[in-house]
């Protein structure tokens, strides 16, 4: 089941791809971006993650923190997005068990649509290679934007290519309230 904007994100606890445990219950009163990969080796997955990393600086400037999960085991992990070395926390659920409580979907028409479309040959150029699989094929990825455990932008793609554009997210985690300058 979807996870709609306005509600209480989902609680989990886990480990990250070094042993850090992760807990949601520990970002209350902090922006956070749950993104949601399929495996380790997905050309598109890399070239987001790479986005990410590239854009970190500035994110984080705005308080935002973010965990990446992909449904590789860790291995896989560290030999293909690990070897970026992303400023964040990385997530191995090989079982999805994060995924299904945030209701990432799978489509067999967002597999083939994303598959064949112009990000697919950037990431391929910027050599990113289409290495096998260990997840599903026809998952298709999800980013959370939380803030205070709560549920502000869910962007669930239509296609394997698409994740929430850095450029909304850069609007949105920029439209906070501003202070007044009344005294």
């Amino acid at each position: 089941m979807r996870i709609k904007e306005g509600q209480k994100a989902k609680d989990f606890t886990t480990t990250d791809i070094y042993g850090n445990t992760i807990s949601l219950k520990n970002y209350k009163e902090k922006k956070l971006l749950l993104s949601f990969f399929r495996y380790a080796s997905c050309p598109l997955c890399n070239l987001q993650v790479n986005q990410l990393a590239t854009n970190f600086p500035t994110l984080d400037s705005k308080g935002l923190e973010i965990l990446a999960f992909f449904e590789s085991p860790k291995e896989s992990i560290l030999k293909y997005v690990g070897k970026q070395d992303p400023p964040f926390s990385i997530i191995a659920d090989p079982d999805r068990i994060v995924y299904k409580l945030y209701g990432v979907e799978k489509s067999l028409f967002g597999y083939l649509l994303g598959g064949i479309s112009l990000k697919m040959l950037k990431a391929l150029r910027k050599g990113y290679k289409i290495e096998g699989s260990e997840g599903q094929k026809t998952l298709l990825p999800a980013d959370f934007l939380i803030d205070n455990l709560t549920v502000k932008r869910a962007y669930y793609s239509k296609r394997i290519s698409d994740h929430l554009p850095i450029e909304e997210l850069l609007e949105l985690i920029s439209n906070s309230p501003k202070k007044s300058n009344i005294m």
